[in-house]
């Protein structure tokens, strides 16, 4: 009888707490902001991703998105940048790619080098192979520099797999489009730095290699003799949009004349004779170049066929100096427009690459205040790919090449100038009324590199070309009466050296749309290539098309 007293005891309290259970109550329901911002803004979008076609070849378009040296911590300093901007502390802020359902992390080394360079990991995200430090879709097997070397052991991209597939393709960066980045979706080279022929030992010339910007406007037959023996495909006829720098490439080279228009339009740095825009104008017909903000406006994507714009001859100025320009530059967010609103005149849809690659010099230069602005800009193009785009079949990737020896440091209080000094908080949790000092009593910036001119802190603009070189019993130089949150200012650096570098930690990749569920876990560099193949099912139909 007990026992039976005490199993009906049990079972009236398995349902007594189950029914409290299913009701909530101010113990167990937590109804905090963070609570709230998780599941609805980041459990709600990942159950939402899921829903989206995933199967092979679900990806009509694909787009890739390439932060030049945008590391793990240049991504977090430009969230924060881009929050203060608004009026927001900060930190709470999201830059566009962050609310992407999927992310992971990459590693970056070269085959060669354990801190890599632009060259060969652009290399692996585009070709799936990973190769070399400096050397441009060719393999391993090639020796740097050396022309004969790197002969057959060129590499397929996906650019061009998805130019035989018939999608349209695109190319946008702001900085020259013959640099190592850009160049990897289109030229075969085992030597980044041969833009042009005046870049070219006569040995390399002799021996049949090609600079990368006439790869670049010779494109098509270069593509069709390599897959189709020379003859001509429908589907191959070449890239459809191109914008950037670099237009002295192109350009034979001229006696040198200050003026303006000379500037604008004449002077370059081939040493061949040739004039490469007129060439693709005479492959083109149809096709517009441009030089300048005012022709760029006027071009209807609606009836475009063909783009090719130049609007410097070297590297597009930095975001935060474009409008200093007489002739005026596009942003990168109004190129991303411009190309995907040309690109999308096509039923088998199109591959498009984007790269802010001036983050990348910026943190060469030390200035972070450039490399963040640039990532901010990045971040809206990545939101205008977005705006314009359908989700459930365009892939979306943002990754970086590489990372810098870029550092968050310091205990700032919340919402504290990311760019400024740092300024603590007391002993209760309240943030101090004056900066935090080093052991020397001097006040330090939250942003700093570990390597770089910034040995002797530069400043403002007014010193920013002095030496590095000081004597180092001298100490730190004195920040209490400079402005580190102004454009001119390059952060201090613990090691000195001519030129801030590369890190080697692993990088951020985000994606969104058809595939992006790949995007998980910690990757060798190359998967990139697979997934975006996978995605959009290129090398099966490119395949089919050759047939």
């Amino acid at each position: 009888m007990k026992n039976v007293t005490l199993l009906i005891s049990l079972a009236l309290l398995t349902t007594s707490c189950t029914e409290q259970a299913t009701k909530p109550t101010n113990s167990l329901t937590n109804n905090s902001h963070w609570s709230k911002q998780a599941t609805k803004q980041v459990l709600n979008a990942k159950v939402a991703s899921t829903q989206i076609n995933n199967k092979k070849g679900a990806a009509k378009n694909i787009i890739l998105f390439i932060g030049d040296g945008m590391g793990v911590s240049t991504v977090t300093a430009a969230r924060i940048l881009a929050g203060q901007q608004l009026g927001k502390q900060g930190e709470e802020h999201q830059l566009s790619f962050d609310k992407f359902p999927f992310t992971g992390l990459i590693k970056t080394y070269n085959t060669n080098q354990q801190t890599a360079d632009s060259a060969g990991t652009m290399t692996a995200i585009i070709t799936g192979v990973k190769t070399k430090a400096g050397m441009i879709s060719v393999s391993e097997e090639a020796i740097r520099g050396e022309c004969l070397t790197s002969k057959n052991h060129e590499l397929l991209t996906t650019l061009e797999l998805a130019e035989i597939a018939g999608k349209k393709t695109g190319i946008v960066t702001n900085t020259r489009v013959t640099h190592a980045t850009p160049a990897a979706t289109y030229a075969k080279s085992p030597e980044r730095d041969w833009e042009d022929t005046s870049d070219m030992p006569q040995k390399a010339i002799d021996e049949g290699c090609l600079d990368i910007a006439d790869q670049l406007v010779h494109f098509e037959t270069l593509l069709e003799q390599k897959v189709n023996k020379g003859k001509d495909h429908q589907n191959i006829n070449g890239i459809d949009v191109v914008m950037g720098g670099g237009r002295r490439h192109f350009l034979r080279k001229t006696k040198k004349d200050n003026t303006a228009d000379a500037k604008s339009k004449k002077e370059g740095d081939r040493k061949d004779g040739r004039n490469l825009i007129h060439e693709w104008q005479a492959q083109y017909p149809q096709g517009k170049y441009i030089i300048d903000q005012e022709n760029f406006d006027k071009i209807d994507p609606n009836n475009t066929e063909k783009l090719l714009a130049l609007f410097n001859e070297s590297h597009m100025r930095y975001e935060a100096d474009r409008h200093n320009d007489k002739l005026g530059e596009p942003s990168l967010s109004e190129m991303t427009d411009k190309a995907i609103k040309i690109l999308q005149n096509n039923d088998s849809g199109f591959f498009l690459m984007v790269e802010a690659g001036r983050i990348d010099h910026a943190h060469h230069a030390g200035s972070a205040y450039n490399a963040l602005t640039e990532a901010v800009e990045l971040s809206k193009a990545v939101q205008i790919a977005l705006d314009n785009t359908n989700p459930e079949e365009t892939l979306i990737i943002v990754t970086a090449d590489h990372s810098h020896v870029f550092t968050i440091a310091g205990y700032p209080t919340r919402g504290n100038p990311i760019l400024g000094k740092v300024i603590g908080n007391d002993s209760k949790g309240n943030p101090k009324a004056e900066p935090e000092l080093d052991a020397e009593g001097q006040p330090y910036t939250t942003l700093g590199y570990t390597n770089g001119r910034g040995f002797k802190n530069l400043g403002n603009e007014t010193n920013a070309n002095k030496s590095y070189k000081h004597d180092i019993t001298a100490g730190r130089e004195d920040l209490t009466e400079i402005n580190t949150e102004q454009s001119g200012y390059h952060q201090e650096a613990l090691i000195p050296y001519s030129i801030e570098t590369h890190g080697a930690e692993d990088v951020a990749i985000y994606a969104t749309g058809p595939g992006s569920h790949l995007v998980t876990g910690t990757n060798e560099q190359n998967i990139i290539f697979h997934i975006m193949n996978y995605a959009g099912n290129l090398t099966d139909t490119a395949n089919q098309q050759l047939q």
